[in-house]
């Protein structure tokens, strides 16, 4: 009798648990893919997840997958476009004709003061016609940027003193920022960023253009022993975009929950971000890597080179695709005059 009144005791505790458990799970699941592993780039996403499961009650559940667990870095557009998850993030460059309209933040010298600003720049532009058109042809709706500072070069060998020593470097570069790279003689190359630690110290490249968060996430200060504080050749996009489907599907109260965690999730970003630079420069210190700095006068020449040439070539290809490039353009340039 004691053994059935104990079977059947945890019986019910078993199923008050799994009911529980039912009770608890959410009504919509979104995974999200991604590379490499949670860091500053990433923490906006990451409270993005936070802020609508408080917002819906936990009914509405975003699963962060790192380590490209679900795609490669450069097949999450793909990945949207057919639906193998509802949410990704990805850089414009890593598959430019894929997303042209995007390329125009990535142009070189922009002139970009502070992260603040690039936010602004990244949602007048998510917010064009052209730009909505041209990720609707992948199923994808942009839904908040991934803000960068300038890229700057992290490199193992002899370390430049002028611009010219960059001739002949191999140089993980990509976007505008490769175009001006190239503008001296340097060698770009598009390694991924989960391969620049072993691109940089096999001497597969000589030098790696990275934010500096990216710098720490991906350990190239290990490798390199070099760094330029102010070649500041411009940066690269990286949006953050759900499946359109997906999104339609959702309630109306699923989809302000989501819209509404944004501002606090971008606020997060800028705020993390913030950060990194507390350990960016101890980091180099501690790795005894040498800072180089540029004089005004080889800055302003490589700028006169890489800056309006590439742009006015960026306009003619983007306008033979029937893109509104100079328009494009114009809305970057006021928004950051603004």
């Amino acid at each position: 009798m004691n053994k059935l009144k104990t079977s059947t005791a945890i019986l019910a505790v078993t199923m008050a648990a799994a009911f529980t458990g039912e009770a608890l799970a959410a009504d919509t699941t979104w995974n999200v893919s991604l590379w490499g592993k949670r860091r500053a780039f990433t923490e906006h996403i990451e409270k993005l997840a936070e802020e609508v499961a408080a917002r819906t009650d936990g009914k509405f559940e975003i699963k962060l997958h790192y380590g490209g667990a679900l795609s490669k870095s450069r097949e999450n557009l793909d990945g949207i476009s057919f639906g193998a998850f509802e949410m990704a993030q990805f850089c414009a460059s890593y598959h430019a004709d894929k997303n042209p309209t995007l390329t125009v933040a990535e142009l070189p010298f922009l002139g970009v003061p502070d992260l603040e600003t690039q936010v602004a720049v990244d949602q007048a532009l998510y917010a064009h016609p052209a730009v909505k058109e041209d990720l609707a042809r992948w199923n994808a709706m942009l839904l908040m940027s991934s803000p960068m500072p300038q890229y700057n070069v992290l490199g193992k060998g002899d370390a430049p003193s002028t611009v010219s020593d960059f001739e002949g470097m191999r140089v993980r570069a990509l976007g505008g920022i490769g175009k001006a790279m190239e503008t001296i003689g340097a060698v770009p190359t598009s390694v991924t960023a989960s391969e620049a630690y072993q691109a940089l110290d096999s001497g597969t490249v000589q030098g790696v253009s990275f934010a500096p968060h990216a710098h720490l996430a991906y350990k190239t200060t290990d490798a390199g022993n070099w760094w330029t504080t102010n070649l500041n050749p411009g940066t690269v996009n990286c949006p953050v975009v759900v499946s359109i489907e997906a999104y339609e599907m959702l309630p109306e109260d699923f989809k302000s929950a989501l819209q509404d965690s944004v501002d606090p999730s971008m606020q997060h970003y800028l705020d993390t971000y913030a950060k990194v630079y507390d350990k960016w420069y101890p980091e180099l210190e501690a790795q005894g890597i040498q800072q180089v700095t540029f004089t005004d006068e080889e800055l302003a020449a490589f700028k006169a080179a890489a800056g309006e040439p590439v742009w006015e070539a960026w306009k003619e290809e983007m306008n033979a695709k029937g893109l509104p490039a100079d328009e494009l353009l114009k809305l970057v340039q006021d928004t950051i005059a603004n």
